[in-house]
């Protein structure tokens, strides 16, 4: 069971991911330059509340799979969901930082080509909670596959 809830974890987490990258980030991107930060800076903060716990256990849940049962793409899945940390605070986290300094008193036209790069950046961790549930799934999979 606790590989079937990496599993979920992992499916979670890409699966909010690409919800903001396909209908949040283009839908917020129609907005003006100021109501776009605003709008990016609260889902920002909702969506660490929701992404971050899962990008731990779902690494949790599939080293603990590892460890116990072995299973090299048990492994692969919780490397991939942990990438997810060293990505956000390392690469993403200066964009944020830049997104986070805007006041009132700045030039807007500053805000929308941050909250693309971000976006771009973002995408990274699409990418790496996608992996993490392919391999959950080839981890889980009835029929053995050779590595």
């Amino acid at each position: 069971m606790i590989g079937l809830y990496a599993l979920v974890a992992a499916a979670l987490f890409s699966g909010a991911a690409l919800y903001i990258s396909f209908a949040e980030q283009p839908a917020r991107l129609k907005l003006d330059d100021r109501a776009l930060l605003t709008e990016w800076r609260s889902a920002y903060r909702r969506g660490t509340l929701m992404q971050a716990p899962l990008a731990i256990l779902g690494a949790v849940l599939g080293a603990g799979m590892w460890w116990e049962h072995g299973g090299w793409f048990f492994l692969a899945g919780a490397v991939l969901m942990m990438a997810n940390l060293p990505w956000t605070f390392v690469v993403i986290m200066p964009v944020n930082s830049q997104l986070g300094r805007i006041g009132p008193e700045d030039d807007p036209a500053t805000i929308r080509p941050l909250v693309r790069r971000w976006a771009r950046l973002h995408a990274g961790r699409t990418a790496f909670g996608l992996l993490a549930t392919a391999a959950f799934v080839l981890a889980l999979s009835p029929v053995p596959l050779a590595v």
